[in-house]
């Protein structure tokens, strides 16, 4: 395993991924429930590429809103996204939730509550753990975490949609700046890209 661009903070072996998805002009979701999960765009090659990138044993981490959302979701039945059996496997892969709002027990197959800073608990588990790391969504927290030098893998699913009326949660609204080396590329059923970069914070 690397330690990327972590290798600063020294013993880190676990890498850890930022996953996200995204329109073209950087909004994570959208306002008008119209345009449905995906933006409406997920095809078989999406869903079985997902699929497989879950099936390896990894370990997910959460911050507090994204855990919510999850959790909302998957009470809600929306089987348009919910029921897509990558979702079904990231659930049941154990997780960290880092918050300090949240209390136990949560509901989720096997998670596990991690109080505190989310940069400190994030390195702490870099260290701790023996399999990657990955976090889908958690906007937020993962801005705090690339600027510490803690994200390996920015992982960025780019549909093919613009929403600049109704685009919610713009991804890096407020980030620090980076600068990015593309790892990997790839086109999924015809039109959504795969994005794959190494995040390195810039100085000054």
């Amino acid at each position: 395993m690397s330690s990327g661009s972590g290798a600063g903070l020294t013993g880190m072996t676990a890498t850890y991924t930022f996953d996200v998805f995204t329109s073209l002009d950087g909004f994570g979701g959208v306002t008008d429930p119209s345009w449905g999960g995906y933006w409406g765009k997920q095809g078989p090659e999406l869903l079985a590429h997902r699929l497989a990138q879950y099936e390896t044993d990894q370990r997910m981490v959460f911050g507090a809103n994204t855990y919510r959302a999850f959790t909302q979701l998957l009470a809600a039945g929306d089987e348009e996204t919910v029921g897509d059996p990558w979702v079904t496997r990231m659930r049941h892969l154990p997780a960290f939730v880092v918050s300090n709002t949240l209390e136990g027990p949560l509901d989720w197959p096997d998670a596990t509550l991690v109080k505190g800073d989310a940069v400190e608990a994030v390195a702490r588990l870099k260290q701790e753990s023996d399999v990657p790391l990955r976090s889908h969504g958690s906007l937020a927290m993962n801005r705090a975490l690339m600027a510490a030098g803690l994200v390996d893998r920015l992982q960025v699913t780019v549909f093919p949609v613009i929403t600049g009326r109704t685009g919610d949660d713009p991804l890096f609204a407020g980030a620090a700046d980076f600068d990015l080396d593309l790892l990997e590329t790839r086109t999924l059923d015809g039109r959504t890209q795969e994005l794959v970069y190494r995040p390195t914070p810039r100085k000054g």
